[in-house]
């Protein structure tokens, strides 16, 4: 099977880098697009990383209400999970066990998406080797821009756009 390179980049970022606001930067913008078809099977994996963006940081409301509603979501979509090539058992066993860590405050550690089809698999880790990366590096808690890249980013083109979509709406009325 074919998977969306958005996919491929959303696992790699995850993987190798632990980049998760890149993970739900890279799947939203799919997720939103006409090839994406608004399938709710992103929007839970864009929450396991948005939760564990969180989890790192210790905001450990925010990171509980990510993975339960990761977990909502993704226990209906378990043929759509293994369609793209993740074991959705095991997934759907390990993110109970993310929250109870994170309901109990425990040190975050990373968590691997549990890939069962090795094409996928190869796939992810050639494109690594070709951008220099290592796959399933650990989370780098000295890379301050990294942990709180929320708020440390340039967020200039997100505010030139809200000012545009405010002149347009003016215009309208």
């Amino acid at each position: 099977m074919k998977y969306p390179q958005e996919f491929i980049d959303y696992l790699l970022y995850f993987h190798s880098s632990r980049d998760f606001f890149e993970c739900h930067e890279v799947l939203e913008e799919y997720w939103k697009s006409e090839e994406g078809g608004k399938e709710k099977v992103w929007v839970g994996f864009i929450q396991i990383a948005v939760g564990l963006y969180h989890y790192r940081r210790k905001n450990y409301e925010g990171a509980k209400k990510m993975i339960s509603s990761a977990l909502s979501i993704l226990e209906r979509e378990t043929t759509k999970i293994a369609e793209l090539g993740i074991n959705s058992k095991q997934l759907l066993l390990d993110l109970p066990q993310i929250k109870d860590s994170i309901e109990k405050k425990l040190p975050y550690s990373d968590y691997n998406i549990p890939i069962e089809d090795k094409s996928l698999l190869e796939a992810c880790t050639e494109q690594c080797k070709k951008e220099n990366r290592s796959w399933c590096s650990p989370s780098d808690f000295n890379n301050t821009y990294l942990i709180n890249k929320h708020t440390l980013r340039n967020r200039d083109d997100v505010i030139h756009e809200r000012a545009r979509q405010k002149q347009l709406k003016n215009r309208k009325t």
